[in-house]
């Protein structure tokens, strides 16, 4: 396949390599897209998943965000794929500046990456409103109803909601990355989440790779766009 001998061209000519990931990164690990809507969804939620984990949502109605949180949106116990590996791999090789994630699962640090920049937050930090302690991902999991801390307030999952801004150091640092790197790889995403999206905006370069299952609004202005599982392509990259 032409463009896939092109890509491991790239990423062995390649010496700051940002990859940006969405959702399909992690549902190779079994983890599901929360946004899509099954059957299970439909028999047990009354609201839109945009709906249910929105800020003003959370204030007024926090017993049911967490019914939701728990069960859509608490994914643990799932392993890195490949695809997490093969960049924990290159980030020690010196080859990767940084991953990008709109994903809240932190499998790109239990691969090995420590230069993830979290654009939506993660499962693993949750924080008291009120006195702000931290808690971990199990301690949601295993609480009932509301989570509260030992003082009585309310335990805030570390993710960005809707109505809430992404956090700016995270957008500083993501956008610094794409502005200096040699070869950025976007997968797994569709490129519709804003402002995450607008990120590629800032990248300079001519080697904008995009490898996502569906078309994205983006495919005409790549460079290489490869419409296969991220899977597949990554365990043939070098």
């Amino acid at each position: 396949m032409e463009n896939l001998e092109k890509l491991k061209t790239w990423v062995q000519e390649s010496k700051r390599i940002v990859f940006f990931g969405g959702a399909g990164v992690s549902t190779e690990s079994g983890i599901p897209d929360f946004r899509s809507v099954d059957g299970l969804y439909n028999q047990q939620f009354d609201y839109p998943p945009e709906t249910i984990i929105s800020h003003s949502f959370f204030m007024k109605n926090p017993e049911y965000f967490f019914r939701f949180y728990r069960e859509k949106m608490l994914p643990l116990g799932f392993s890195p794929n490949i695809t997490h590996k093969k960049l924990a791999q290159w980030e020690q090789e010196g080859k990767l500046s940084a991953v990008i994630t709109q994903n809240i699962d932190g499998l790109h640090q239990k691969a090995g990456s420590r230069r993830v920049l979290e654009l939506h937050g993660s499962v693993l930090r949750n924080y008291c409103m009120k006195c702000h302690k931290s808690y971990s991902a199990e301690y949601v999991k295993n609480s009932r109803g509301v989570c509260r801390c030992d003082c009585g307030g309310i335990v805030k999952p570390d993710v960005v909601l809707y109505e809430e801004s992404l956090d700016s150091g995270v957008l500083e640092k993501s956008i610094y990355a794409i502005a200096r790197c040699d070869l950025l790889i976007v997968g797994g995403t569709s490129l519709t989440v804003y402002p995450a999206a607008g990120l590629l905006r800032y990248y300079p370069g001519h080697r904008l790779v995009l490898i996502n299952r569906d078309k994205t609004p983006y495919d005409n202005r790549a460079d290489l766009v490869l419409h296969e599982n991220l899977g597949t392509v990554f365990a043939q990259l070098p």
